[in-house]
């Protein structure tokens, strides 16, 4: 008598890792939109009021590469 396994999947794609696939896609564009959202929004402000708030021009890469994690 044979035996038939059904328990693996047919093809080597199935739909949960596609859907995973794009929901990381999804999550690594939105990360790097923050990233560009901040740095643009600090680099607008003057070297005064970076200074108000403890920042130079130097540390808005560092802010910036924050929100991408």
């Amino acid at each position: 008598m044979a035996a038939f396994d059904t328990t693996r999947p047919a093809s080597g794609l199935s739909a949960g890792r596609i859907s995973s696939f794009f929901v990381t896609m999804f999550a690594a564009f939105a990360a790097w939109n923050d990233a560009r959202i901040t740095r643009n929004s600090l680099s607008k402000l003057s070297a005064r009021e970076l200074d108000d708030i403890g920042l130079t021009y130097g540390d808005i890469d560092t802010i910036a590469e924050r929100c991408t994690r």
